[in-house]
């Protein structure tokens, strides 16, 4: 059996400084923003691919079942895979907007074989590995031989 990334859940506490830096430093495409804004549907989401998105759960979503913590024991990180020009020029927007990138460039496995990555910090914590996939890194070793 084969799975496809369809979604992640991100527990939300300031719903507006998480909107602006997915859509505007990530530059991922807002999806059900307006009907979110008007209080037509509960959460908002950002567009990944044309298969997956990321849901962005408002406070009133979680706060029932989950009051004193955000879930972020459970989530070690989450990684999009980009190119390496578009990697580049989002390091460029995390140092122009103060995000520090916390780890890399550095070497790392996944889907598509060692790539290369960087690992920074939403504005509520969470953290995000950015990496892209050259041909002749592909078959590396790489960070813990991982």
């Amino acid at each position: 059996m084969e799975f496809v990334f369809d979604h992640i859940v991100i527990n939300i506490v300031d719903i507006d400084k998480m909107i602006q830096f997915y859509t505007e430093i990530l530059q991922l495409p807002g999806e059900r923003l307006e009907e979110f804004s008007a209080g037509q549907v509960p959460f908002p989401s950002v567009r990944l691919s044309a298969d997956s998105i990321i849901d962005l759960f408002p406070k009133k979503m979680w706060e029932k079942t989950n009051p004193d913590e955000v879930c972020r024991p459970n989530l070690n990180h989450f990684c999009l895979a980009s190119d390496e020009a578009s990697s580049k020029a989002l390091q460029v927007r995390l140092k122009e907007q103060g995000v520090v990138v916390e780890e890399g460039p550095v070497k790392r496995w996944g889907a598509h074989g060692s790539g290369t990555s960087i690992y920074f910090r939403d504005p509520e914590g969470n953290t995000i590995e950015i990496r892209y996939y050259s041909d002749e890194e592909s078959t590396l070793h790489c960070f813990l031989d991982s």
